[in-house]
């Protein structure tokens, strides 16, 4: 069983910074896709940023120049920096794995709340 730790969360204002970690229980060398999703509050889950073996991440339009996604497979983490943030992006934040068998996996998520 595939387990995923986030961290970072946190409470902050508009213009700040905030950067996630997700940390996993097994190696991410060859796992199929590696990403964070979010949900804000009555909205249904987006994808944020992901990245597909081999392939550069591809982000949403609404972070596209504010967030960027970074792996370590030697750490099996991946981080997720976000600048700039706005009230917009509060929502609770997951990392999601994709293992090559096509098994979804979920953290359990961190709430990043923009306000001033």
């Amino acid at each position: 069983q595939v387990q995923l730790a986030e961290s970072g969360g946190g409470l902050v204002q508009p213009g700040e910074s905030l950067r996630l970690s997700c940390t996993a229980s097994v190696n991410i060398n060859h796992v199929s896709r590696m990403g964070w999703y979010r949900r804000a509050p009555g909205k249904q889950r987006e994808l944020v940023a992901e990245e597909r073996s081999g392939r550069r991440p591809n982000y949403a339009d609404a972070v596209k120049d504010r967030f960027t996604f970074s792996r370590d497979n030697a750490k099996r983490m991946v981080s997720l920096q976000m600048t700039n943030l706005k009230p917009e992006d509060t929502a609770v934040y997951y990392c999601h794995l994709r293992w090559v068998n096509g098994d979804d996996f979920w953290g359990q998520g961190t709430q990043v709340t923009v306000s001033s």
